[in-house]
């Protein structure tokens, strides 16, 4: 126990003296809630436009969560350079030699960094949420509604998880470059393409971000996904497990 806390110990200091890693989770929670509170306030402004089967299936609390989509860009980047800084640094020699317990160092270094993203994941979320209803003003939801703290507690998870398995990738990849440059464009482009395509929509509603987002959802008048707000998030998890199994077997068997 005294080992492992110790480790701890020396990955929050890793963490926190890295620059570039502290302000990727700065960015990310200034992006997400002013891009939130930006979209929920022209919603607002546009309300009267909708049609009445839009006004049925209006999400306030989703729309709130406008943000999101590109504030996860940070989190991954957040995710990546936790684990490959040590990578292109070199350090990782010396990491693995002061402990040689791989599955301690991995553990610790997803323990801490997961905490850190959920903390402001959870901060975000709940920030966000409250700046988007009051910018949606009489079409607001409130906090107490049936299904909205799920939907905010949801948010908060969703982030820590896309962190965490952006973590479980770069451990596999070892570089920020070829991490980044498969986890971008499969977030952002891969993802949103197979579910605008006919016949692959049904591929895209178990991918992590598709099915993880789901529980940021209140109103499902409309939803076709064969799962739940909380199925969808169990699917992000198990993608998550996936991620990091690999990345351990990765580490365990290959030198640094």
């Amino acid at each position: 126990m005294a080992v492992v806390t110790q480790v701890l110990h020396s990955e929050w200091t890793k963490i926190k003296s890295v620059r570039s890693t502290v302000w990727t989770l700065g960015i990310g929670f200034l992006v997400t809630v002013a891009l939130g509170a930006l979209i929920s306030a022209l919603v607002n402004s546009k309300y009267g436009d909708l049609t009445t089967a839009e006004r049925l299936t209006f999400d306030p609390t989703y729309v709130s969560f406008a943000g999101m989509g590109l504030g996860q860009l940070a989190l991954i980047v957040f995710g990546v350079l936790v684990v490959s800084n040590e990578y292109s640094t070199g350090m990782i020699r010396t990491s693995l030699a002061a402990v040689p317990q791989r599955g301690v160092f991995l553990f610790s270094k997803i323990a801490i960094a997961a905490a850190l993203a959920l903390v402001v994941g959870m901060a975000t979320s709940f920030l966000t949420f409250f700046v988007g209803q009051a910018m949606l003003d009489g079409h607001r939801a409130s906090f107490g509604d049936p299904g909205v703290a799920r939907a905010v507690v949801g948010g908060g998870l969703y982030m820590a998880l896309i962190a965490v398995f952006s973590m479980g990738v770069a451990t596999m990849l070892r570089g920020p470059m070829l991490s980044l440059g498969i986890l971008m464009p499969f977030f952002f482009l891969i993802s949103s393409i197979l579910a605008t395509v006919s016949a692959t929509e049904k591929i895209a509603e178990y991918l992590p971000d598709k099915a993880g987002q789901k529980v940021m959802q209140v109103v499902l008048a409309d939803d076709k996904a064969p799962y739940g707000p909380w199925g969808g998030f169990g699917i992000m998890v198990l993608w998550v497990v996936a991620a990091l199994a690999g990345g351990y077997l990765v580490l365990k068997k290959r030198d640094a």
